[in-house]
């Protein structure tokens, strides 16, 4: 048995570390995945060469990086039990806030809030794929990752029509007060379900690190639809909401790259 580690660099929440898995989902000669995301760091235990299970990681494209590899004597890895309903649990928070999200950020008027929504959907995918994979054939694992991958596409390219729509239109201010409160409940949203996953690895990781919730890209952009809620309301125009909402539209398009990659 060998222990190879990785440093990934762009694995900063969950939802990446269930990328991972997937992707490599299938190869035979790992034992075990020990993700440590506070971090950025993946052990794997693993029989035999580390190549294709290298090439797949930079598949993703997360910034891996392979550290090190060594012997080990340990056979024996403790499976945990709940994965599943922590897995339903996160997903459920992640679906709920996408319709509240996209909900509020149409009534608001708020391209930062509808693009946020979308990141949460994106997350929802990733944690249905894990769920409705689990069991199933590498076919089937595949085609539900295109059709989320492209799914997620084909919203992101509608909003970016919307944000330029309303950049060269004349378009009512989008209430402020609605993104800056809405964001804030998704804040606390994304760090109930990082704090969860995190807290099953190891009894050790029960008292999470404040600092560990704001590595995680999804509460960056919580934060940057807040601070664009405030700048709407300070310069009494609209372009800052349109600016976060085109930032996140991007990182949602990245996200579905990602999740293409596992159909391949």
């Amino acid at each position: 048995m060998e222990k190879t580690t990785f440093e990934i660099t762009k694995m900063d929440c969950p939802s990446e570390e269930n990328l991972i898995r997937m992707k490599l989902d299938g190869i035979s000669s790992i034992k075990n995945l020990d993700f440590d995301i506070s971090n950025r760091r993946l052990t794997i235990f693993h029989s035999g060469q580390i190549d294709q299970i290298e090439k797949s990681i930079l598949e993703l494209n997360l910034g891996g990086q392979k550290l090190t590899t060594e012997k080990t004597d340990q056979t024996e890895f403790k499976e945990n039990s709940n994965q599943k309903k922590l897995l339903w649990t996160v997903l459920v928070i992640n679906f709920a806030f996408f319709v509240i999200e996209m909900t509020t950020g149409l009534i608001s008027k708020s391209m930062g809030l509808v693009a946020d929504s979308l990141d949460m959907l994106a997350d929802s995918f990733v944690y249905g794929i894990s769920l409705f994979a689990v069991g199933g054939t590498l076919i089937r694992k595949k085609r539900i990752a295109k059709i989320a991958g492209y799914f997620q596409i084909t919203l992101a390219v509608i909003g970016f029509a919307e944000v330029l729509r309303r950049f060269f239109g004349a378009e009512k201010l989008p209430d402020f007060t609605t993104m800056i409160f809405v964001s804030i409940l998704a804040l606390i949203a994304n760090g109930i379900c990082l704090y969860l996953l995190q807290k099953s690895k190891s009894k050790e990781e029960a008292h999470m690190k404040a600092s560990m919730i704001f590595t995680s890209n999804d509460v960056i952009i919580n934060l940057g639809v807040i601070t664009a809620g405030l700048l709407v309301n300070w310069l009494n125009s609209n372009k800052p909401d349109l600016i976060i909402g085109t930032i996140v539209f991007v990182l949602v398009i990245q996200g579905a790259v990602r999740i293409l990659k596992l159909g391949k």
